[in-house]
């Protein structure tokens, strides 16, 4: 499919048969995730594959009735690191300095920069900056799973302290900020057949 025809067909599943997507389509997903902007590169959230039928079968107990959370063929589940900070800065220059042949010397004034605009920002700030950059790789997961012809569902109705909680995140400095559930659509969901609703562009789009 083309970009848009890949858009147009993808939605919100509702209800997903019993297909498993293959692993080989799921790696290549994650991979694409994994490859998402973000703030100065510094990807302060991780993603989790959820495969276990019995850890779904607990995370559903907080999805609010959300079947989808079990009865899909994968779960992907989105967390913001909680602890941002320097350190957050250090990991990125390390990987930047090893792929790309760099000293710190060279780089010092961006490492500066970096640090400087994190500690401008509240503890507060700082996770609502990072929840901000895993919605950036979910939009991009979404449109991935669509040009893959992966159907999902995006969820951000559960209670995340439950997911940290059954994931074990606080260990990890993880905190839940979305989910998607990943598979084939069932031909029993009518909501596949619906018409998309959008504003028209000439009432989104501003031109200058």
């Amino acid at each position: 499919m083309s970009l848009l025809q890949a858009l147009n067909w993808r939605y919100a599943v509702r209800e997903f048969n019993n297909t498993r997507i293959p692993e080989t389509l799921i790696n290549t997903l994650l991979e694409a995730t994994r490859l998402s902007p973000s703030s100065y590169g510094l990807q302060p959230y991780r993603l989790a594959l959820v495969r276990p039928d019995s850890l779904r079968a607990r995370l559903l107990t907080h999805s609010y009735g959300q079947e989808k959370v079990l009865r899909s063929s994968h779960l992907v589940v989105l967390a913001a690191e909680t602890d941002i900070g320097d350190h957050t800065v250090e990991r990125y220059v390390e990987a930047l300095c090893e792929s790309r042949q760099l000293t710190r010397a060279d780089i010092a004034g961006y490492v500066d920069h970096m640090k400087s605009a994190l500690a401008a920002k509240t503890q507060a700030q700082r996770q609502q900056w990072a929840c901000e950059q895993a919605y950036i790789a979910l939009g991009n997961l979404l449109t991935s799973a669509a040009l893959l012809g992966i159907d999902a569902c995006p969820m951000t109705g559960f209670d995340a302290a439950g997911y940290d909680r059954e994931l074990d995140f606080a260990p990890l400095g993880l905190h839940t900020v979305a989910i998607v559930a990943l598979g084939e659509r069932s031909p029993e969901d009518h909501s596949a057949t619906q018409a998309k609703v959008r504003r028209p562009r000439e009432s989104f789009v501003l031109e200058y």
